[in-house]
């Protein structure tokens, strides 16, 4: 019988795909705990997913990636989450942000061709850098503090962004900024420069090694054909579900670690293990079916989203249900998941300790939970006339 993180594998090809990205997150595994305590940015887990290829996951054939679709997406980021958590978010916002690139056309074609080049040549990523302390998320609608004002040849760019994940290693990044003569906000193309700053700010209980630091940028030059003003199509944002897929990866990783830790648990006054007490079967069973109601949803509305191109605008309640349901239940599995261990699993020796600190940063990461039943709500609402 076939592992639970394996229940979703259709085909010969993706089994050959999800067997490379296992062997990169056992690797990660051995280097998790390390990086976590020391808040470290894993430089050295990047590289191998540099060489491994896997940064062109979702850059267009046409540009010589390999345009994996939504459901494989989430199919492997889920894998590399269940070795380590922090580098399986941090990459997922360069793969998911390409991915939303390639379906909504919302930059120019030859910046974007330009993007994916250095993406499959050099390894280059990006991430968009939004969130500010004055105005929080950009997805809750706060203008941005950071300001920029036209100058020759293009705009300067001066302001503090929050939340910067990957700001360690990029050498470019999307910034979102106010122009105060337009009374507008746009997104610019910035290059890495000495008129941008990393501020080290990152401390967290979770997901401390995703380096999501402050970027502080002091008249940052962005050459005039670097804004990037078009909408483009509207993608419904699928490409959001690398935020569930990793949270999943962590809860199945604490879900088998528990597992394992039962069936080889022998108190002196039982005759058997753990595994065969009626309670623990009954946590296990809890588990798997948080585990198991999440993962159809999410991988339903992943197929669903690379399916049903023209619809993808009205399946937004469902792809942010599969993030509500996924972050929760996460949360839950790892929650039980320590139940069974016991007093030991508090240990920072045992992996579930930092699983527990890690899950929990799901419920901050967009969409938030009370958007998403907001979103729900006005769909039912519209129904009833």
């Amino acid at each position: 019988m076939s592992r639970l993180i394996d229940q979703y594998i259709r085909n010969d090809a993706e089994q050959s795909n999800v067997m490379k990205v296992e062997a990169l997150a056992r690797r990660f595994a051995t280097r998790a705990a390390k990086h976590d305590r020391e808040g470290s940015f894993p430089f050295d887990n990047f590289e191998d997913l540099r060489n491994a290829g896997y940064l062109k996951m979702t850059v267009p054939r046409e540009f010589g990636g390999d345009e994996r679709s939504l459901y494989e997406m989430v199919m492997l980021q889920e894998r590399l989450a269940y070795g380590d958590g922090s580098t399986a978010l941090a990459v997922g916002w360069h793969l998911g942000q390409v991915l939303h690139l390639r379906s909504s056309d919302k930059w120019p074609k030859n910046i974007f061709a330009a993007l994916c080049h250095d993406i499959v040549n050099d390894g280059a990523m990006i991430n968009t850098f939004g969130s500010e302390l004055g105005s929080g998320s950009p997805s809750r609608g706060g203008k941005p503090a950071t300001t920029a004002i036209r100058t020759d040849g293009g705009w300067l760019i001066t302001g503090r962004k929050t939340f910067s994940t990957l700001s360690p290693i990029l050498d470019r990044f999307v910034i979102s900024a106010y122009i105060p003569e337009e009374n507008c906000v746009n997104d610019f193309l910035v290059r890495k420069s000495y008129r941008t700053t990393l501020i080290e700010t990152w401390d967290t209980i979770g997901m401390r090694a995703t380096g999501s630091h402050d970027v502080v940028l002091d008249d940052a030059f962005v050459a005039s054909d670097a804004r990037l003003d078009g909408q483009g199509i509207d993608d419904g944002g699928g490409w959001l579900l690398h935020i569930p897929a990793c949270y999943i990866g962590i809860a199945i990783a604490a879900r088998d670690y528990a597992v394992q830790f039962a069936q080889s648990y022998r108190p002196n006054h039982l005759s058997g293990t753990i595994a065969e007490l009626p309670t623990v079967q009954q946590t296990i069973g809890l588990m798997e079916a948080e585990l198991r109601t999440a993962r159809c949803l999410l991988y339903s509305a992943a197929d669903r989203w690379d399916r049903e191109l023209d619809n993808r605008p009205n399946q937004r309640p469902e792809l942010g249900l599969a993030k509500y349901v996924a972050t929760n239940n996460a949360l839950k599995v790892v929650d039980l998941a320590m139940r069974i261990v016991g007093g030991t699993s508090l240990s920072r020796n045992s992996p579930l300790e930092r699983y527990y600190r890690d899950v929990r940063a799901g419920l901050h990461n967009p969409p938030m939970d009370n958007t998403v039943l907001h979103t729900l709500a006005a769909v039912a609402l519209s129904e009833q006339h």
